[in-house]
């Protein structure tokens, strides 16, 4: 007995290292046998993949997966912590993806490890009936009485912060990045817009605080541990969503009370507050944890893809000053900040040009380049090729915003003018704000919020880029964002500063 414990015992360390290697060695012909023929490494770091090299520079670990998927049918694989991913370049295999969102198929996940990330409650999660039912809800966000809301609430924050900016360039002296002075605007923006009084000075700044933390987390190794930067990033979210839970539940109390809508959550509470007062249940999924989910889905797709729209804009008007001289005048013909008036809603449809530049810029710069999807079977995506179950797959955005139209490498503001409406004649490649069920339900804020942004930025300010060496390259924070952070001077344009206000 002795004797055979004692073999045991010394073959112990050669059985766990055979079974090591055993694993290494099934976890490599499993990826090779996913991998069939598709482009991508013969061989892949054990267990951690490629991870490491996309934390470091996602930048060129991204453009190198591009560049391998164009050299053949327009896919590449790769390798990231036991997942294996599949990259998507050609638009019309990316709509496979986007058309095929549902239980059986592909799930949007938003984020390779997003569901552990974000939680539970989102809608991005959301299949079929239960999400058809959600997005009927959301509806009364959008209409255009609430719109005109918000674009008085979104002049005042722009406003506030444009002269904050001008202020710390020392007018035009010394250069300012703008990258977090623009998050900063987006911020307050989307807890204006969003949950306006429902936020006391005390809580805003936690939620900056939190939020600050999800974006490390979101750009971190998914270690899910107190210390790393997921884990915070993690507990992070959790606090956030209830916090706007809490909202949620004020806004229904005041509009139960029968009060004016003051923010997206009052036109939201309200519908579903008339709603129960009819006698009917309560609509699925609107009790107030689950609606704080969604909010802070809402928060995630405006926070960050925003602050890229609004950083390549500034970065691609002072690249175009032909582009900029147009915005100035139509925006002058438009709108005088002499008035002290904000932009009304049919001043911002007038402003026809704006908006493609606005448009231009999205499709040149897509904000998220990618939406990731994980493959809940073996789907079948071409003759050639089986996407394995379990799969994340990355449809390409960006690839596909420069494949059909017109010169694409040029940045053209007119082809989305009445005369040419590439908008409408590539619109299968126009992607910035997905496609099928889960195309963004929020894009018409989205543009409005940009439009204005342009016409009050590009009026009230001069601004000149303080360039260097690889200024314009992309870099992910999460979303693609110029390199320096978009360095500028900047001073004033006008003689004074409009005096906004609600009235």
């Amino acid at each position: 007995m002795i004797s055979s414990v004692s073999i045991f015992t010394s073959l112990a360390p050669y059985m766990i290292l055979s079974a090591l290697l055993l694993f290494l060695l099934l976890e490599q012909l499993s990826y090779l046998v996913k991998k069939r023929h598709l482009p991508g490494p013969l061989f892949v770091p054990p267990i951690i993949g490629n991870a490491v090299a996309l934390v470091r520079d996602p930048t060129s670990f991204w453009y190198k997966q591009s560049a391998t998927a164009g050299n053949s049918v327009g896919l590449s694989v790769n390798y990231i912590i036991g997942k294996f991913i599949v990259y998507i370049r050609d638009t019309e295999l990316s709509h496979q993806i986007f058309s095929n969102v549902r239980p059986d198929a592909f799930h949007l996940v938003g984020h390779p490890f997003g569901k552990k990330l974000f939680g539970d409650h989102n809608l991005i999660y959301m299949f079929g009936d239960d999400h058809k039912s959600v997005r009927r809800q959301i509806a009364p966000n959008f209409t255009p009485k609430a719109l005109s809301t918000y674009t008085s609430l979104q002049q005042l924050v722009i406003l506030r912060h444009l002269r904050r900016w001008e202020e710390t360039s020392s007018a035009g002296s010394r250069p300012v990045s703008l990258r977090h002075l623009v998050r900063e605007l987006n911020l307050e923006t989307s807890q204006t817009v969003f949950v306006g009084p429902y936020l006391d000075k005390e809580a805003r700044n936690k939620f900056r605080t939190d939020y600050n933390l999800f974006n490390l987390g979101s750009m971190s190794l998914p270690i899910d541990l107190p210390g790393f930067a997921f884990g915070e990033a993690r507990r992070a979210v959790t606090r956030l969503t209830e916090t706007l839970a809490v909202c949620a539940g004020k806004s229904k109390s005041r509009m139960a009370a029968g009060e004016e809508p003051t923010c997206l959550i009052d036109f939201w509470m309200q519908a579903i507050v008339a709603e129960i007062e009819s006698g009917n249940p309560p609509p699925p999924h609107s009790d107030d944890d689950e609606i704080g989910g969604f909010l802070f889905d809402f928060l995630f797709a405006a926070q960050d893809a925003s602050t890229s729209s609004l950083l390549w804009a500034v970065a691609m008007l002072d690249s175009e000053p032909e582009v900029l001289n147009r915005v100035r005048e139509e925006v002058g013909r438009i709108w005088s900040p002499e008035s002290d008036e904000l932009i009304t809603v049919d001043q911002l449809a007038e402003m026809e040009y704006t908006r493609s530049v606005a448009l231009e810029v999205v499709r040149f710069r897509p904000p998220a380049t990618m939406v990731p999807h994980v493959a809940a079977t073996d789907f079948h995506l071409s003759k050639s090729y089986t996407i394995p179950k379990g799969t994340i797959v990355f449809p390409s955005v960006f690839d596909s915003s420069f494949q059909g139209f017109t010169k694409p490498d040029r940045f053209d503001p007119d082809r989305f003018s009445e005369t040419r409406k590439e908008d409408q004649v590539f619109k299968r490649n126009f992607l910035a704000f997905g496609w099928g069920p889960h195309q963004c339900v929020g894009q018409r804020y989205a543009m409005n919020h940009l439009v204005l942004f342009i016409a009050m930025f590009s009026t009230l300010l001069d601004f000149k880029r303080f360039r260097s060496d690889g200024c314009d390259e992309i870099v992910y924070c999460p979303t693609i964002s110029p390199k320096d952070g978009c360095t500028v001077f900047l001073s004033r344009r006008v003689a004074a500063y409009p005096a906004l206000s609600l009235k």
